[in-house]
């Protein structure tokens, strides 16, 4: 069965080389997966492509080598290119997330086919019109955020004006119960914000530097993991 039809958002890690406090991402993958996290997404503006390439081959390695390949997601952010020419060498790479500024759903859809993840980041400045009334025929998941300014991803939750846009629980617990697909929320999330993070009904939180740029990243994971089971309580919207 394809990986698309059962994948699991709960804890969704986000890393590339400028998050790493120049560890391997490698390492930093290997460490989440261990510890419970259940969907990788390599993210770099920094990479080259034949490095994005490299790292998501890294990636896949260690994550078959935890004897978890068919549980956990391996995504790519952005770069069709790089899924592509991933799979091209061979390397197992189950999807790609793509920003509403990024190359269009529809094309990925097409490249990529019906056993993959395509995640899309949710609209800002009109987030709760936009959950009800999208097309969501050829998209898996909602990312949606901030919880917090975050200095990872500057343009996270922009608005019309520039300005960045939080989301209270109360907002996340509205988008839980409208959203048609499920929703991963993330944005400067840290351990503190689990609990009340899990209780809004959303499917699962991503993270970036509460584990990639921990001491201990395995720690650090397996808290964040522990945290959101202790506390998870399903969202009312029927997906």
């Amino acid at each position: 069965m394809s990986i698309r039809r059962r994948f699991d958002l709960s804890a969704y890690l986000v890393v590339g080389p400028e998050n790493t406090k120049g560890r391997p991402v490698a390492a930093i993958v290997k460490a989440a997966v261990e510890a419970g996290f259940t969907c990788v997404q390599i993210r770099s503006k920094v990479a080259s492509a034949r490095e994005l390439i490299d790292l998501t081959r890294q990636a896949a390695q260690v994550i078959a080598e935890t004897g978890k390949a068919d549980e956990v997601a391996l995504l790519v952010d952005d770069r069709l290119d790089v899924v592509l020419a991933a799979r091209k060498a061979g390397i197992k790479v189950d999807g790609i997330h793509v920003g509403q500024g990024d190359i269009p759903v529809d094309v990925c859809r097409e490249y990529l086919g019906e056993d993959s993840i395509i995640g899309l980041s949710a609209r800002t400045h009109d987030l709760f019109e936009y959950v009800q009334t999208a097309d969501v025929s050829r998209i898996d998941y909602f990312g949606a955020g901030p919880v917090h300014e975050t200095n990872t991803k500057p343009d996270c939750g922009l608005g019309l004006d520039g300005k960045v846009i939080t989301r209270s629980f109360t907002d996340l617990s509205n988008l839980a119960k409208l959203s048609p697909l499920p929703v991963v929320v993330g944005g400067g999330v840290k351990l503190v914000d689990i609990p009340p993070l899990a209780q809004t009904g959303v499917d699962g939180f991503f993270v970036v530097t509460a584990v990639s740029e921990a001491d201990d990243p395995k720690s650090a994971a397996a808290e964040l993991v522990k945290a959101w089971k202790q506390h998870y309580q399903p969202g009312c919207s029927g997906k």
